[in-house]
């Protein structure tokens, strides 16, 4: 019982240190990210964080594990609850943009400033970054490809095409956001998307009306 209980408290602690650490970076970058700022933070000893990471590589790549894990918590599992097709890659846009205007993390999307980062920085990091943007996209692929499989939008619309649209118009809004503001600028970006999507539906109906 006292070894599951402690089992327990390093658990709980490493995720209080995860969701700092994520916070963190989203404003300090990625590559400012050190164990002494998450331990300043949390006002907890830096000797005590290298019982979960020995180095600041290995707490970096824990905190891309732990944003993607929030990133399919919060937009992915959500929107894969609709139905396959328009109505889903509809959802995970609009997910997404409610993520953002959440402010749940305060510089904006961890992933879109990651890569901004470190796409001119070889090495280990940017590796594992590339793996995720690939995934992403392969996943805003085969949803668009579920839109055309089940008659949602004509055989000829490319998959891969609609999802790289899909992905521009996210990026776009959450770097547009903090200085345009948020409200008209995630509004034109769901608004762009419907609009688009509309005029691709063999049935436009089963999209919903902007108000």
């Amino acid at each position: 019982m006292t070894q599951d209980g402690r089992l327990l408290r390093g658990e709980r602690t490493r995720t209080a240190v995860l969701d700092q650490a994520l916070l963190l970076a989203t404003v300090a970058g990625l590559d400012g990210l050190s164990l002494s700022q998450v331990a300043d933070a949390l006002s907890v000893s830096k000797s005590g964080l290298f019982a979960h990471w020995r180095s600041k590589g290995a707490l970096q790549l824990a905190v891309i594990d732990h944003a993607r894990a929030q990133w399919t918590d919060r937009v992915i599992r959500p929107a894969v609850a609709e139905p396959a097709g328009l109505r889903r890659l509809w959802a995970v846009h609009d997910h997404r943009l409610a993520f953002y205007e959440a402010e749940v993390l305060p510089g904006g999307c961890f992933f879109a400033n990651a890569h901004f980062e470190f796409n001119a920085r070889p090495g280990v990091i940017r590796d594992r970054l590339a793996t995720e943007m690939a995934d992403w996209m392969r996943f805003l692929t085969g949803v668009a490809a579920d839109a055309v499989a089940v008659g949602d939008v004509a055989a000829d619309v490319d998959p891969a095409g609609l999802a790289y649209q899909t992905e521009a118009l996210g990026v776009c809004a959450v770097m547009q956001a903090p200085v345009l503001g948020a409200a008209p600028t995630f509004h034109q970006a769901r608004r762009a998307l419907l609009g688009h999507l509309r005029a691709l539906a063999t049935d436009p109906t089963t999209l919903p009306e902007l108000t």
